[in-house]
């Protein structure tokens, strides 16, 4: 691969949201999402991929965060992009947790790679700055649903980064495995492609998606798969990584592959 960012042998597990983690009553805590107690969970278990999305405030803190809004994630209310950060630090994910600014992760594990789903046009700006304040190029690859906004993101850099497959780009390479004929339909130059199963009803992930993409330099990482014997199948059929919530489950099934290759020594 001619991307740093996914210099680690494959197949790599990410971390989706930074995981489900457990705590020490041994309780499952599964609406930690995005916090740095679930990214340091994962890291302690010695994941190298983190998984987060990005939103910014109304004065331009790009927060790890899903939603648009503080409503479902956290104890208050209001769409981050209307509010500033004064008033988006006070929420609590889970009733516990801050909500952490994307730079403050990058600098708390240096050697940890994140994909950054960018979830709203308004995030593009700051999250070029704080890659180039952080000098995170080779640690981050950028994604979105929104292929307009990948593109922007794109040319916004002043450096190559990682990125992965836009919804256009996924219809592309999908077109390019079902003939050689059209696989000059498929763009060049890009990470990986980071897709679901299907899209709706439609099937999406084959073995011949998986080949094509691999003949044009791609990885293909599979979200979000919570699954042990699915996994395993995945991993059977080609797939380079598989983006979870069960960090326990996939690294015990990539640990029984000899596929596993933290950063560190795992705590747990």
């Amino acid at each position: 691969m001619s991307h740093r960012y996914l210099d680690s042998p494959a197949p790599i597990g990410l971390a989706h949201r930074g995981g489900w983690l457990t705590d020490a009553s041994g309780r499952v805590r599964t609406g930690l999402e995005n916090t740095a107690v679930a990214f340091q969970h994962a890291v302690d278990l010695g994941f190298r991929y983190l998984e987060t999305d990005v939103h910014a405030t109304r004065d331009g803190v790009l927060l790890a965060f899903h939603d648009p809004t503080l409503d479902r994630a956290t104890d208050r209310a209001g769409t981050i992009a209307d509010l500033p950060f004064s008033e988006v630090r006070r929420a609590r994910v889970d009733g516990t947790e801050p909500v952490p600014v994307l730079e403050d992760l990058l600098g708390s594990w240096p050697d940890v790679r994140f994909n950054i789903d960018v979830k709203a046009d308004g995030a593009v700006a700051p999250l070029v700055e704080v890659v180039r304040r952080t000098n995170a190029y080779d640690r981050v690859c950028v994604s979105s649903f929104d292929q307009r906004r990948l593109d922007r993101a794109r040319k916004a850099f002043d450096r190559p980064v990682a990125t992965s497959c836009g919804p256009v780009d996924v219809a592309r390479l999908r077109c390019a495995s079902l003939s050689p004929l059209l696989r000059l339909l498929a763009r060049r130059g890009l990470a990986c492609a980071q897709i679901p199963l299907r899209a709706g009803r439609f099937p999406l992930l084959s073995r011949d998606l998986i080949a094509t993409a691999h003949r044009l330099g791609l990885q293909v990482h599979v979200w979000t798969i919570n699954d042990g014997p699915l996994m395993e199948r995945l991993l059977d059929a080609g797939v380079d990584g598989i983006v979870s919530d069960d960090t326990a489950t996939l690294r015990r099934v990539l640990r029984d592959r000899g596929a596993w290759h933290p950063t560190g020594t795992p705590t747990a």
